[in-house]
């Protein structure tokens, strides 16, 4: 090739890559052109009349509604693809119940994956089901959680296909422990705690659960279990004892299986089931039967603006509690300017702390708390629990005016904890890094993360923790009106479920987020819901502002960061430089954590 033809190959490249970037910009903003134009779209149009059909395979149960991910837009998902929010679909079933076009509901629960959304829903169904309409469920594949919600259907259905065995053995959760695996990288974990059962960090200093650990862990399995036995038994009319035996003699794997044990009424092929649909839609046949798709339904039916003039705010603090004002998890600065505000609108009667949380770091939650307190001295704050309101989630709301959980959620884990990484060894025998200090004084370099605390240092550290613990403790005796010894024999690091809290004293009702909005509604004056606008903060993003968020980037261009991010005690490399970020923020101060030890995902 001679420099001429090689000069013109160049010049080809770089004229292409120019062309290609202005075609790439020019379809950016068509494609946020077309996102935006989904979302000011007006309520979805739904057929006059049909079966409401909630599969959970194409929609997940949320906190907060959401606008569908722009990815899912592009791939042509529209709104089957959108989150919904809990409080939403509780208010599109009780619309359905009144809705002379929808002749009943199917639910396909194959995908069903939180404890606490089916608690919800299966009331929302049960009450459903009192106007007479059916409900009706389809599964291939049960599992204890998605065969609970299930469980509150008229009809139960089972495919005739073989090979995709029902997996009904019960729950379970998992301990993750990596002593071994950070001796072998030299990281040495100094964990500082108050409270015997104050489990968090335990991961990194230990290979198996202490026995406090244990015996906390089983009995939250245990309680919860007791609400989802309970719950299927009655609804299906078998007692608890024999679904127990059907669960620990694996008596439940074929199709044929559910129906023998009565758990379902009937195997079907994929025909008899279309069969099955049009008659219970009264139609001669199948291709007649018009299907709504819940997410549409709710977007028409549970999202219309109210023209109420009186409100009443949700706050979804939904996530970890954590520091700043990011966009992600509950950003203790933040979540105070949006309770402040909520405080100065003189629109606003009344407030629900709406709380899906398993704790984080206590100088956000006391950000938080503090203007929750100041709220409450005028205007009423009810508080609502879903998965989690546990340590840092029950430091920022016991003080509530008053406290729905629902029974299975995890709550209490009073207690605080500091975990100080040390990398010095790793550093110095697995990377050959030697790390000289040069400081001023003795304790200097105290939080470097490149040397062990000492004794002396140790101890002042331990004197912070237990300072904090007694100030939990406290802020609970006084927010439950409760002696702090009572509170400290409760206390201790323990994670409870709703239905134990409710024993102890530290919930006062087991019900959901429905029936924490209609307290409400009576405690600020007027029990007649259609007289309030019910309105969530802080508001779920759009799609575009989900797209910028893709992009690295906030609603204003801004770029975005987390300081936690949100799985602590999960994986193990990033976990480690995400505990290490996140306790030394800015080199000098640790950050004290009110945090359960790890989620627990329960299926």
């Amino acid at each position: 090739m001679n420099t001429k033809t090689f000069v013109q190959c160049v010049l080809a490249v770089l004229l292409g890559l120019f062309v290609w970037g202005i075609v790439r910009v020019f379809l950016f903003f068509m494609m946020f052109g077309s996102l935006a134009a989904i979302g000011s779209e007006s309520a979805p149009s739904i057929p006059k009349e049909g079966v409401l059909l909630m599969d959970f395979s194409t929609m997940s149960i949320t906190e907060q509604s959401q606008e569908a991910s722009p990815m899912s837009m592009i791939n042509g998902g529209g709104l089957s693809d959108s989150s919904v929010g809990i409080l939403a679909a509780v208010k599109a079933i009780n619309a359905a119940a009144e809705d002379p076009a929808v002749k009943y509901i199917l639910m396909k629960t194959e995908s069903m994956g939180s404890i606490y959304a089916a608690e919800e829903l299966r009331q929302a169904l049960t009450d459903f089901r009192k106007s007479g309409k059916a409900v009706v469920s389809y599964c291939e594949t049960f599992n204890c959680l998605n065969y609970y919600l299930a469980s509150v259907s008229d009809k139960i259905y089972t495919t005739a296909h073989h090979g995709g065995n029902n997996m009904m053995f019960g729950l379970s959760g998992r301990m993750m422990f990596l002593k071994d695996l950070l001796d072998k990288l030299g990281v040495e974990y100094q964990l500082i705690r108050h409270g015997k059962y104050k489990s968090a960090g335990e991961t990194y200093i230990k290979n198996a659960p202490s026995p406090e650990n244990m015996e906390q862990n089983q009995e939250m399995i245990d309680s919860m279990w007791e609400t989802i036995a309970e719950g299927t038994a009655a609804s299906r009319g078998v007692s608890v004892d024999s679904l127990n035996y059907f669960i620990d003699n694996l008596c439940i794997s074929e199709p044929e299986d559910m129906v023998k044990h009565g758990l379902a009424d009937e195997v079907l092929s994929v025909e008899g089931f279309k069969e099955k649909l049009a008659t219970l839609a009264e139609k001669d046949e199948y291709k007649d039967v018009k299907f709504i798709a819940f997410p549409e339904y709710v977007q028409a039916k549970a999202l219309t603006p109210s023209k109420a003039r009186k409100e009443i705010a949700i706050i979804y603090a939904d996530g970890n509690i954590v520091e700043g004002n990011g966009a992600e998890n509950i950003a203790g600065d933040r979540f105070a300017k949006i309770i402040a505000k909520v405080r100065a609108d003189s629109t606003v009667k009344a407030v629900i702390l709406r709380v899906n949380s398993p704790g984080g770091t206590v100088l956000a939650a006391n950000k938080i708390k503090e203007e929750i307190d100041l709220t409450r001295e005028v205007k009423p704050v009810v508080a609502s629990y879903g998965d989690y309101a546990a340590s840092g989630g029950y430091w920022i709301s016991n003080s509530c005016d008053h406290i729905f959980s629902n029974a299975t959620t995890l709550t209490g884990s009073i207690g605080v904890f500091a975990a100080i990484p040390n990398f010095e060894k790793t550093l110095k025998d697995v990377v050959h890094v030697n790390m000289v200090a040069v400081k001023s004084h003795e304790h200097s370099d105290m939080f470097s993360g490149m040397r062990s605390l000492d004794e002396e240092e140790l101890a002042w550290m331990q004197i912070s923790v237990d300072d904090i613990y007694t100030s939990f403790v406290n802020i609970v005796a006084e927010g439950r009106d409760m002696t702090a010894v009572a509170v400290d024999n409760i206390a201790q690091g323990r994670v409870w479920t709703g239905a134990d809290a409710l024993k102890i004293g530290l919930v006062d009702e087991i019900g959901t987020l429905e029936d924490a909005l209609k307290y409400t509604a009576g405690l600020a004056g007027d029990p007649d819901l259609a007289n309030w606008k019910v309105q969530g903060y802080p508001k779920p993003q759009t799609s575009v502002e989900q797209l910028l968020s893709l992009l690295g980037m906030d609603s204003e261009g801004a770029s975005l960061s987390t300081i936690f991010d949100g799985t602590p005690l999960q994986g193990t490399a990033n976990t480690l430089m995400s505990w290490y970020s996140t306790w030394n923020g800015n080199g000098t101060d640790p950050i004290m954590f009110a945090r359960m030890p790890y989620d627990i995902t329960i299926r």
